[in-house]
């Protein structure tokens, strides 16, 4: 809390409170306004053929303004849920603190049915770990997205080099900032013990850095870290595109590394809902994920990426540079301090198609990660305390069987559907091997820990 009011003083003058607050207080996701979206897509017509067959024909969704949210947008406005019967409702939210309070609340209560997820939010919102208490089950139903994620450094620290292996380009730097400075190199995420927290962590940790120690932690909404970048509050920032990209094209800072370079085809967000919801509407959820997978195919058609980056670019969805989004899309980055140019689609974002096989399948061996780097780093005493209780947790909120099915209705070649909820070993760039077979084998590898 004193690290967040900290950083609320210091940006007080040029950022928005009224957006701050929101995410801290939870507040039901706006409807109207410049800074809301929601609706369904105005040239689709709902089918209401398909409809009549599902026990509802309405979800609300909330979505943080990231790549990761594209195939919600984009089965949205070309039509892919209405197709299958469901009028889906998108809500931008302020923060991942808003998202987590308006699923609590629930559509019936003002928030959300669910939507997009940095994991382990879906897990420690079923067991009330993030939630005060209140136990809200949730069900984690597909994958979003892989990769598209980075690390953008500040131009304040262009002489640290900084890059994806920081034991080769930038070794004893955090230990001399520290000492010129006289105080801790910051780094910031969207929302603690998540995702992108997860992702810097391991990034300083493989670099001999102690996240824990040697550096201060900050937590940031996305849409606002470009400028808490140009007000210096930060010389880090781990969040998905298009804001690091955005970061670095401004020449507010540089992309220092990218998660596809520390962990290829990586698992990312997710898509999760609340367990009541689908419990009660498993057809609707059914022909939820036949419209999530359509438009992750769409997306990741290379002839469609242009369309897709114009759609979110708009003030309604991502207000972002049209540009900024193509290149993100497109996997066209300036890399590291001196801004070189690569363009690599393999390294970009992931919708559908992948060297690892199909991205949307939610395998059990990857959402259990998550709970294996929180047990790392000691996120959630008393609730992720063993690898026992990671895997009973994962196990009880991650459901793949409804993606079978919607991929078996949808008539998907058999080479497009998985046949175990284990995608094997996974190798990151430091040579770290996580084999979700024997994850104490993982855990006991890692040399840095909370």
């Amino acid at each position: 809390m004193t690290k967040r009011r900290t950083f609320l003083a210091l940006i007080a003058g040029t950022l928005s409170s009224s957006l701050l607050l929101a995410g801290c207080l939870g507040n039901p996701p706006s409807k109207t306004g410049a800074g809301a979206a929601s609706g369904s897509a105005p040239q689709a017509a709902v089918n209401s053929q398909a409809s009549s067959q599902l026990e509802t024909s309405t979800i609300s969704l909330g979505f943080v303004p990231i790549l990761e949210a594209a195939p919600l947008v984009i089965g949205l406005e070309k039509g892919f849920f209405a197709k299958h019967g469901l009028d889906v409702k998108l809500s931008k939210q302020a923060s991942w603190s808003a998202a987590r309070d308006n699923v609590v609340l629930g559509a019936s209560g003002g928030g959300i049915d669910g939507g997009q997820w940095q994991l382990p939010m879906p897990q420690m919102i079923s067991e009330g770990a993030i939630t005060n208490g209140k136990k809200v089950p949730m069900t984690i139903l597909a994958m979003l997205m892989s990769q598209g994620n980075g690390i953008a450094a500040a131009n304040s620290v262009k002489d640290g080099n900084l890059t994806y292996n920081l034991k080769a380009s930038s070794p004893n730097f955090f230990t001399a900032f520290n000492q010129k400075e006289g105080r801790k190199f910051r780094a910031a995420y969207t929302f603690p013990k998540a995702n992108q927290d997860i992702w810097i962590r391991y990034w300083l940790a493989a670099g001999g850095v102690n996240p824990n120690k040697d550096v201060e932690l900050l937590t940031v909404p996305a849409p606002e870290t470009l400028q808490g970048m140009k007000n210096g509050t930060m010389e880090a920032f781990s969040t998905g595109d298009p804001w690091p990209s955005r970061i670095a094209k401004d020449n507010v800072g540089y992309l220092a590394a990218t998660t596809a370079q520390i962990w290829k085809v990586h698992p990312e967000e997710y898509l999760a809902v609340r367990s009541d919801w689908v419990d009660k509407h498993p057809k609707a959820a059914v022909a939820l994920l036949k419209g999530l997978i359509e438009a992750q195919m769409w997306i990741d058609k290379p002839e469609n990426k242009d369309e897709a980056a114009k759609i979110l670019s708009s003030r309604k969805w991502y207000n972002v540079p049209l540009p900024v989004l193509q290149q993100s899309f497109k996997g066209q980055y300036k890399i590291g301090a001196n801004g070189t140019p690569e363009t690599d689609p393999k390294m970009g974002p992931l919708y559908w198609s992948s060297d690892r096989g199909v991205i949307s399948y939610p395998y059990k061996s990857l959402t259990l990660w998550f709970l294996l780097e929180s047990l790392r780093w000691k996120f959630y005493p008393g609730t992720v305390d063993t690898i026992q209780q990671a895997e009973a947790i994962n196990n009880r909120v991650v459901r793949d069987d409804l993606w079978l099915k919607a991929a078996k209705e949808l008539g998907l070649p058999a080479t497009d559907i998985p046949t175990s909820p284990s995608r094997g070993k996974e190798t990151f760039f430091d040579g770290t091997v996580y084999d979700p077979a024997n994850p104490q084998a993982y855990l006991d590898s890692l040399k840095i820990k909370g």
